[in-house]
């Protein structure tokens, strides 16, 4: 298993991105995760002569869609159809599968409109408007203040505005803080909860070479699934998708991304990277390697523990490789060096004017609340994040115990879960009818709790409480087996019968969840007063940054839709070139080379129809675009806005792309449009799936 770059390739990615960080915004012709009511007109004129139209962008964003499961998807067909990655369609895939029927190693393909499964509790968002709110949670938030009411006046107007924009439009409404509290915007999404589920490959050809392969390149990967959103009992009828290409893409054209990149961090100070590389990455990857090795234990007891963990164990992976390539980065003293040196050279510019000056001390209050943040943070993630509490039932009894505390304050004041704009949201999770199984359930909290005695210290108090005790296995044991919120029957009477219901059940979980729940909310409080600190310090340094450089920039990215752009291009590393599309050859010359062996195996359906297969198809690409993780399902699109391919994975140097972007080697992975069809028709034989992406024929209601 490879985890760490090649050592040249990895001095050429830090020493090309560490000095773009020196220049002004944007400083490669690719680089940028652009909101869609500030796209970059200007570059994309001047550098591939585009123009990006209002209807373009409009059609564009609106054929978009967001999973609230983590990842991105699309409308392709004007039925609801929804294409996503298979990785992001693998937790509701997951829920409908049982010991007998296991959709994820066996796949799925429903015939008619009456087979398609409804998802457990799958939300899917599709943006139809912004505004700018940022005058008015400004106004609401004077410097003045200090951090404790500003943290309560900034919760309260930014609730205000959720809920406003709910009762006037029915939209769910988010405010969403951009360039890290320079800007605030309103986002209005139309939301679908009743998803199905209509077709899904075998796990194993949707993430054919595994871990191994994973944020490698060449890759060979169906890593593509298919729902439909439906309202009113029937298949909804979206008018903004996306037409498919059959001609897919080729090397050097210019192709758009629409996604929902999760978080980057580029325009974090010196300071704030400093935690992370010190801090935060590293303890991420002790929990992380500790979760998969106690997994891919329990998993390997039999077939029924491996096919409950799967999804479980495929995103600790995930993000243990993505967080050490990362770290890999920020561990680089001449990368990190180039960061300093360009914090510096900006920071002495910040003289002449009211707002410049006005940034000047905003990095010291930002350190400054950096370190308070990291003195009391491995309790708030043991406790709060509940690093140390991980299980569905205990985060299902949490929800309980605070719904009875929190829905009888005004919305305002509630800690932002428990608004009444997020209400339908929270109330789909937590009544979801999916499995939850006692033994994992019962391995998982184990290991927290074992975690959260090392990190706490035996004789912690509140850890004493927590165990009760016991040791962390047998406490585990007994919470899990005698909580009854496992029951949905149970949690909605307790839900709607509030703090009085709540109190009377008696239930170990929850009475677990308010025993920590004191120290908990007190964290959470700490950590919000300092990231108000860091909010308005940050909004001084981009005020500066505009004055300096212009408006003409992106902000980080927040899990929001944003357009990227670039090129289909191939790269060179290590000395070899490295083409920018494989085929379905390759595919099986890959599975051959490695003896078929897991995780290169094919599924039987693959091997038996093998010359069925057109085998220089193209199967998967590389392309210059300027994604990170959350961009997983977006589509790709050419010029004219057709669907020429699917966003899944990132090479291993792109894994620097959430501090500094890169063109020279960092690359994004997708499906092509034209290796889907292939499989489709000809391993699926999913013939009237293919002729409703095609447009020769509409689905058979």
């Amino acid at each position: 298993m490879n985890t760490a770059f090649p050592t040249s390739s990895l001095l050429r990615l830090l020493l090309t991105a560490a000095t773009a960080l020196a220049a002004t915004i944007p400083i490669h012709a690719d680089e940028g995760m652009w909101l869609y009511n500030q796209p970059p007109h200007d570059i994309l004129r001047q550098r591939h002569t585009f123009e990006a139209s209002a209807d373009w962008l409009e059609h564009l964003q609106k054929s978009s869609v967001r999973f609230m499961s983590g990842g991105s998807g699309s409308f392709v067909s004007e039925d609801g159809l929804v294409l996503s990655n298979h990785h992001v369609g693998a937790d509701a895939i997951q829920k409908l599968s049982t010991q007998e029927r296991d959709l994820l190693r066996d796949g799925f393909h429903a015939g008619s409109l009456a087979e398609e499964l409804p998802c457990k509790d799958l939300e899917l968002n599709v943006l139809m408007e912004i505004e700018d709110v940022t005058a008015r949670v400004n106004a609401a938030v004077p410097a003045t203040l200090a951090p404790e009411q500003a943290a309560t006046a900034r919760r309260g107007v930014l609730a205000e505005i959720e809920q406003e924009s709910v009762q006037k439009t029915g939209m769910r409404s988010d405010v969403v803080t951009l360039f890290q509290g320079g800007a605030y915007h309103l986002y209005r999404y139309k939301r679908y909860t009743d998803v199905r589920l209509v077709f899904a490959p075998e796990q194993q050809i949707a993430f054919f070479g595994g871990d191994p392969d994973n944020f490698e390149y060449p890759r060979f990967c169906l890593d593509i699934a298919f729902f439909r959103a439906y309202e009113d009992g029937k298949p909804a009828k979206t008018p903004h998708f996306l037409r498919w290409s059959t001609a897919g893409s080729q090397e050097s054209d210019l192709v758009f991304v629409s996604g929902h990149p999760g978080r980057t961090s580029r325009l974090l100070t010196v300071s704030e990277l400093e935690y992370l590389r010190d801090r935060s990455y590293p303890e991420m990857l002790e929990r992380l390697n500790r979760a998969e090795v106690n997994l891919q234990a329990w998993s390997g007891r039999s077939a029924e523990n491996a096919r409950r963990a799967k999804d479980e164990l495929f995103g600790v992976q995930n993000s243990r490789k993505a967080r050490i390539g990362g770290l890999a980065g920020l561990q680089d003293p001449a990368f990190f060096g180039r960061i300093v040196a360009a914090e510096n050279a900006f920071r002495a510019r910040l003289s002449g004017s009211p707002e410049l000056e006005a940034a000047r001390d905003a990095y010291q209050r930002i350190a400054e609340a950096q370190q308070r943040m990291g003195e009391q943070a491995i309790r708030y993630r043991m406790l709060e994040a509940a690093w140390g509490l991980h299980s569905e039932l205990f985060s299902i009894a949490r929800t309980l115990l605070r719904a009875g505390e929190e829905y009888p304050k005004a919305s305002r004041d509630r800690l932002r879960e428990f608004r009444d704009s997020n209400r339908t949201s929270l109330e789909l999770r937590l009544f979801s009818t999916q499995p939850i199984h006692a033994d994992l359930e019962t391995v998982l909290l184990t290991d927290s709790l074992t975690f959260l005695t090392t990190r706490l210290g035996a004789s912690d108090p509140l850890l004493l409480s927590v165990l009760a005790g016991k040791s962390p296995r047998a406490r585990a044991a007994e919470l899990i087996g005698s909580t009854k919120v496992g029951d949905v029957a149970t949690r909605r009477r307790l839900y709607e019968g509030g703090a009085t219901a709540v109190v009377s059940a008696a239930d170990p979980m929850i009475e677990l969840a308010r025993t920590v729940d004191a120290e908990a909310r007190a964290l959470r409080k700490l950590m919000e007063e300092q990231d108000e600190v860091k909010q308005q310090a940050h909004a001084a340094i981009a005020k500066a940054r505009f004055a300096l450089q212009g408006s003409g920039t992106y902000p980080d990215a927040t899990f929001t839709l944003r357009l990227t752009f670039g090129t289909v291009k191939s790269y060179a590393e290590d000395g070899q070139n490295i083409p920018a599309f494989t085929d379905l050859a390759g595919l099986y010359a890959r599975s051959e080379a490695q003896n078929a062996q897991t995780p290169f195996d094919l599924p039987q359906r693959w091997i038996k129809r093998k010359s069925r297969l057109a085998l220089d198809t193209p199967f998967n690409f590389v392309s210059t675009v300027d994604i990170i993780g959350g961009n997983s399902g977006s589509p790709v699109v050419n010029r004219a806005g057709e669907f020429v391919g699917i966003i899944f994975d990132g090479n291993l140097s792109s894994l620097v792309l959430d501090f500094a972007f890169d063109d020279v080697q960092a690359r994004a992975v997708s499906v092509d449009s034209r290796g889907i069809l292939e499989a489709l028709r000809k391993v699926y034989d999913a013939r009237a799936m293919v002729d409703e992406l095609t447009g020769r024929r509409g689905i058979r209601r």
